[in-house]
């Protein structure tokens, strides 16, 4: 028979387990599910997508120099669009932090080989269908939490990636081959990033989760809300004032950025300087299609939305930022590489479609 402090003690993990899982349900329907929902009927509805490309809010146009102006318009339009999500974000990751045993994130994610251990990232992405910037803390608090990097960069960048509302969104109100084309790259994207990661920072194999120890019920209760706020408050200071300065720098300078994926000529070397900008912008969900519907109107070649269809919306400088700490440099190096390799490829694979 169990003890009275081992039942007390599941009875605790339990009731964490369901506060955590009310914080993720609550905070997503409210945040994304319920949005997008109406967004996706919408767009089934029109064909239409009514957005407008936030690289071109402020009236900021190509070649355009940096400015204060161009700096503050892009942000307060890119809060505005991501600051539930990001609320959620954090509220999800600081219950993870205070509610959940540390074994539990790595026994759900790590996996024997890298290719599985990819895998379970990016399926456990998608129903929280985050941009980058909005995942990060939820990815610092896996690896955190033990969960390797192959698997955390694959969860972080199968959010945008993999993201099933984008994708439907894109099947409604853009050419089949963009759809297409992102659904296979997005794939591979993830599981190249998981695998390259693997490789360089974590090893081929990924250890097994040691188990919970259990503590006593009184001191499992005692001080869970000041573990939570302590997580929350720590995320909030360490990721926040970098990610908006970034989001301030990358607004400012984006009337340049926005020169260089405007290339109306289609050769490699091209293509390669998109893909690797596009690793640059931080952008909200689904903001990539208003930019390549734009870009499309004004006749640039599909190398072009191919390689931006990808790296748009996977990688960005504000993005990486506020990981680099819990993957490491050379971690957010070989995902950014791998990420811009999976750029061309999506530029051959779009202009290969009929």
């Amino acid at each position: 028979m169990p003890s009275s402090s081992a039942r007390a003690h599941r009875a605790n993990v339990a009731l964490g387990a369901l506060l955590v899982l009310g914080v993720f349900a609550l905070g997503l329907l409210w945040a994304k599910w319920t949005p997008y929902l109406s967004k996706a009927l919408t767009a089934q509805r029109t064909h239409h997508w009514s957005g407008s490309s936030i690289l071109a809010v402020g009236g900021v146009r190509a070649g355009d120099g940096p400015s204060w102006r161009a700096a503050t318009t892009f942000f307060h339009a890119y809060v505005l669009s991501i600051w539930p999500a990001l609320v959620v974000a954090l509220l999800i990751s600081a219950s993870v932090q205070a509610l959940l045993p540390r074994s539990w994130l790595p026994r759900l994610l790590n996996r024997r080989r890298l290719i599985t251990s990819g895998l379970a990232g990016g399926v456990a992405s998608l129903p929280s269908m985050m941009c980058t910037c909005c995942a990060a803390p939820v990815a610092v608090t896996l690896r955190r939490g033990g969960v390797t990097r192959a698997a955390a960069m694959a969860y972080w960048l199968g959010n945008p990636l993999l993201n099933p509302a984008v994708l439907v969104f894109l099947f409604f109100v853009a050419p089949w081959q963009w759809t297409l084309t992102r659904a296979v790259i997005g794939v591979v994207t993830v599981i190249g990033v998981a695998v390259g990661v693997g490789l360089v920072a974590d090893g081929r194999v990924a250890a097994p989760p040691q188990p919970d120890a259990i503590a006593p019920p009184d001191d499992e209760s005692r001080g869970t809300t000041r573990r939570f706020v302590r997580a929350l408050t720590c995320l909030c200071l360490i990721l926040l004032p970098e990610y908006a300065i970034l989001v301030l720098a990358v607004g400012a300078f984006r009337g340049w950025l926005l020169t260089l994926t405007a290339p109306s000529h289609q050769s490699l070397l091209i293509v390669l300087l998109v893909a690797i900008v596009g690793t640059l912008i931080v952008i909200p969900t689904a903001a990539e299609i208003p930019i390549l519907q734009s870009l499309a109107l004004l006749g640039v070649s599909s190398g072009t939305l191919g390689a931006l269809l990808i790296t748009l919306p996977a990688i960005s400088v504000p993005g990486a930022a506020m990981v680099v700490r819990s993957f490491g440099w050379k971690a957010i190096a070989t995902a950014t590489v791998v990420v811009i390799a999976a750029g061309v490829l999506g530029a051959a694979v779009l202009s290969a479609l009929p």
